[in-house]
Parts: structure tokens; sequence; C-alpha cells
């Protein structure tokens, strides 16, 4: 959709043009999501990608990942050794409800930064413990990181605010050597994403244990969820913790009580396999 009312795009090269963010200027990234629909009270946009930040960059601390790195570029990111994780990458980008062109423009930081709740980056992000930097505006050109699990506050709500930049995701290598499991479910084959959980044993966050089980919710609930234990719980724990949650939701995508059910039933599921995972390895070790 063309956005009539822009007068003019600033192709961003230092941090300094970001000043022009405000009420009437937003970030440009992929824009797949921003020219998706009227925005009359644009007049201009700031182009991020002419920072020509690299996509991916891998460290020994982790994985670098760029906020203006593609759902494409992403998808191809090579394994390492001792990724357990690295098929969750993949997984998440086959969530967004977009063609593969779509995966040539559409942004990790862009997806996060919309924050719908069904948004595949944040439960890639979520759900692996990244940390998020935000650069924030209004003059301050200071830094702040911020766990993804708190980035996202609602339904197209986060923490930035006007003239912030969300920079970069930055995922520990912790989570990267972690077995992880995934589900999704939707109201058609082709359709928005209903229900997205993902889990992971191993990899806790500092000063976590190896066995820990995190569960993380999103699509069903208006901001991701995560449930943290320190070792695998039983059915009947993981089952009265996800039915507690309090933001389910209903949307042209699903009722919220199909969407509890669908928490229900696939949260088992990944419990289920990451134990039988963990049971696996221990008979090879």
């Amino acid at each position: 959709m063309d956005l009539s009312t822009l007068t003019h795009v600033i192709a961003a090269r230092q941090r300094s043009d970001l000043d022009a963010l405000g009420p009437t200027v937003v970030p440009l990234a992929g824009g797949s999501e921003l020219f998706a629909d009227p925005r009359t009270h644009l007049e201009a946009l700031v182009d991020l990608q002419t920072f020509g930040w690299p996509a991916l960059t891998i460290t020994d601390e982790g994985l670098e990942i760029a906020a203006t790195c593609t759902l494409a570029e992403l998808s191809r990111l090579p394994m390492q050794p001792g990724w357990v994780a690295h098929p969750l990458f993949y997984q998440c980008c086959t969530a967004l409800f977009g063609s593969f062109k779509v995966w040539n423009v559409a942004t990790v930081g862009g997806n996060l930064a919309t924050s719908l709740p069904a948004g595949p980056m944040i439960t890639l992000a979520v759900a692996l413990d990244a940390e998020l930097l935000v650069w924030r505006g209004s003059g301050s050109g200071s830094d702040e990181i911020v766990p993804a699990r708190e980035f996202v506050t609602g339904n197209m709500t986060n923490v930035l605010a006007p003239g912030d930049v969300l920079r970069s995701i930055h995922v520990p290598l912790a989570s990267l050597q972690a077995q992880t499991a995934y589900r999704k479910i939707a109201l058609s084959p082709l359709g928005r994403s209903g229900a997205v959980l993902a889990g992971r044993v191993g990899g806790a966050a500092p000063g976590g244990d190896d066995g820990a089980f995190v569960l993380t919710v999103t699509a069903a609930t208006l901001r991701p969820v995560q449930l943290r234990y320190p070792a695998l719980p039983s059915i009947e724990v993981l089952a009265c913790d996800i039915a507690a949650i309090d933001c389910w939701f209903t949307d042209a995508h699903g009722a919220a009580d199909w969407r509890r059910a669908m928490g229900l039933l696939l949260g088992e599921e990944i419990r289920a396999e990451l134990a039988s995972a963990a049971t696996n390895a221990g008979g090879r070790s």
C-alpha cells in the first residue's frame, strides 16, 4: 500500500540521523507491516537499512542478530557445532503469516517492534532468553538492554517510546546449546498462528540449572508468557500453570477457550518430547 502522505525518506547512516524520529516520522526496516495499512499521520520515514548493520554475527558469547536482518537471512543461518537449538530459527520463520516474498523484506526487529501476538520472532527471542539492545531516543543517545520476555507488553504494545530504535538481538550461547521443541497451530493451513509454543531444556539463564525447563507461550496470549522450572515438571504441574495463564484472547484467528485448550495440548506435547530427548541423551552418556 502506498503511504501517500510521505514527503521524504531519510537514509540513516549515523545515529544522529535518528533525531528526526517523532510522532510523524518513524523507522523503516523492511516495511512489510509498515506499508500494510494507511498511516495518514506519517510525513517521513528513517530508513534503518542504510546503516549497513551485519545481519548475523557469531561470537564466543552467542549470536548477534541485527534488527534489520530479514527472515530469509535468518532462515539460512548456518549450523554451528553444539548449537542444538538451531532448528528453532527456521521453525519460527515458518510461523510467519506471509510468503517467501515477505521473508525477503520482513525483518526480525520489525516483527518484534510490531508486537503482534502472533509475531514468531517474539517466540524465538523469548524462548531463547535473548536480550534486546534498544537505542533510546529523545536526544539521550543512551542504550538499554531489555530481556526479550519483558519487551512486548500487549497486543501491538511494547517498551519502545517514540524515537526509540531496536538495534539488535543477542542470543546467549547457553540457549543455543539447549534442546528445544516447537509447536504451532492455526485454524487454517495457511492462516495466522492461533498458538505458537516453544520449549527448552538446559541453557538456563544465569544462576539457573542445566536441567531447567522453560516453556514459552505466544500467539494465543496478548503478550508472551514464559513458564520456568528447575527441572522437567510433571504433567499435572505444567497443565495447572498453563491453565492459570490470564491473558488468552479472542480474535478472528481463534477463540480464547480454544487457544487455552491448544496451549494445554501443545504444552504437554513439548514437555513429553523434551522428557524423551533427555532420557535418550542420558542413555547415550
